[in-house]
């Protein structure tokens, strides 16, 4: 194991004396180049999975159940990988802090991959019975572990050398990684849905697009380790811009920035999972349409996503962060108390849906990096913005695909709105109490 540290240091060395030769500095723009490959990259890895335990999992995991219940209890084990993200996330801190990132990206990345790729070669139940949830699970947990782990920082050093008046524009840079990841996330899942017959895709179709994921996430770590080595990037680690405190210590000084700095991106964290994963799985179990069709429509909202988070960054740095984020709060709000009956409405319904739900998530979602990043003190930042992260997408997300769905089955799809109204109020209650984090985002 010593060998094998000593070997990493020794690489990270060396890639820091090449990638010094012909430049003295980074800007924005090379950093955004990492930044964007590294979260395509991990966002690729969730979608895959997200996507697949919608059209998957409940009929290879769980066939001994009618639809509904097989979703049901697939969306059960969605969960897992955010329960397990903020124990990765002390876990990498500690191996952060003693090996350097470098190796804590190597190893995070390695189990990401190796847990996706794992959950590729899943037996189905009519092969292994219920061993096949139980692997899937722990595959699941594995990658929340990874992502905890895969916290690099970048987000931070790019908002450190953004010019003070282009900060809005530059945060929004790594979210372009969520639409992005789904855009290919889908486009696999529609291409075999569509050329393949139903028993071969539940075969062997499925499996392409996690082993995809870990080819992507191959070339996403080369890219992410050529900043981390930086001297700039090394600088700002010796000036305890970014430098990994310890997990408990920053929890006991920081836990308000935490708890309000998680509760602020609720309402982008909250719509995140309302119109990607819940809407698949109600078009699937629901409607009896075309699953294929469906990520077509995704497809199409991913690229309004883009558009959208784009355009946060420009309003942003008009009118300030804080202002965006509380306005389309505001907006998601009222969203959630009609939009999710637009499903019902056919084809016109579901697409006016997910346009208007991606241009909502597009920018509420592009300025959350920001609300996540700055709320915290020098010596905080870095590991106090990767829990913050950690909460958000736990209470905003890890759960939003089974709460939809149970509200809805029970209560109709107004009711499903009612988990996204809440992330709203959150987002609303959050940016009115905490003067600090609203000086500092404006």
């Amino acid at each position: 194991m010593a060998e094998a540290v000593a070997h990493s240091a020794s690489l990270e060395r060396d890639a820091r004396n090449v990638n010094t030769r012909g430049h003295d500095d980074v800007h924005p723009g090379q950093i955004a180049i990492g930044v964007i490959i590294g979260r395509t990259s991990e966002f690729f890895d969730f979608f895959v999975y997200a996507l697949a335990s919608v059209i998957v999992f409940p009929a290879l995991v769980f066939p001994y159940l009618d639809p509904l219940g097989g979703t049901i209890m697939s969306f059960a084990l969605f969960p897992l990988a955010f329960i397990a993200r903020p124990i990765g996330s002390q876990i990498f801190m500690g191996v952060d802090r003693r090996h350097g990132r470098g190796t804590k990206l190597t190893l995070a990345l390695f189990l990401l991959g190796t847990s996706t790729v794992a959950i590729a070669f899943l037996p189905s139940y009519g092969q292994v019975g219920t061993a096949s949830a139980v692997l899937l699970a722990i595959g699941r947990i594995g990658q929340g572990l990874a992502w905890g782990g895969a916290w690099d920082g970048l987000a931070s050093l790019l908002a450190l050398n953004a010019p003070p008046k282009r900060r809005g524009w530059w945060a929004m840079v790594p979210q372009l990684g969520a639409p992005l990841g789904l855009l290919l996330a889908a486009g696999l899942f529609a291409f075999f849905l569509g050329t393949l017959s139903p028993e071969d895709f539940l075969s062997w179709g499925w499996r392409y697009p996690f082993f995809v994921a870990f080819a992507v996430n191959v070339v996403a770590l080369f890219a992410r380790l050529r900043i981390v080595v930086t001297p700039e990037y090394t600088e700002l680690f010796k000036t305890r811009e970014l430098t990994p405190s310890p997990v408990g210590a920053t929890l006991k000084a920081q836990w308000r920035n935490i708890v309000i700095g998680a509760f602020a991106p609720l309402a982008s964290f909250a719509l995140f999972h309302m119109i990607t994963v819940f809407p698949l799985s109600w078009v699937a179990v629901f409607t009896g349409e075309s699953v294929t069709r469906f990520l077509m429509i995704e497809m199409v909202g991913a690229v309004v996503g883009v558009l959208a988070i784009i355009a946060s960054g420009l309003l942003a740095d008009r009118i300030g962060r804080r202002s965006l984020l509380g306005y389309t709060a505001a907006a998601i709000a009222v969203f959630s108390g009609f939009a999710p009956q637009l499903l019902n409405g056919g084809h016109v319904g579901e697409t006016l849906f997910m346009v208007g739900g991606f241009i909502l998530l597009g920018l509420s979602f592009g300025q959350s990096s920001g609300a996540v990043t700055n709320n915290f003190p020098k010596g905080a930042r870095y590991t106090g913005a990767a829990l913050t992260s950690d909460l958000a997408w736990l209470f905003g997300a890890g759960f939003a695909p089974l709460a939809a769905l149970l509200l809805a089955e029970h209560f109709g799809l107004i009711a499903a709105g009612a988990y996204l109204l809440s992330g709203a109020v959150a987002t609303l209650i959050a940016l009115g109490l905490n003067k600090e984090l609203a000086r500092r985002l404006d």
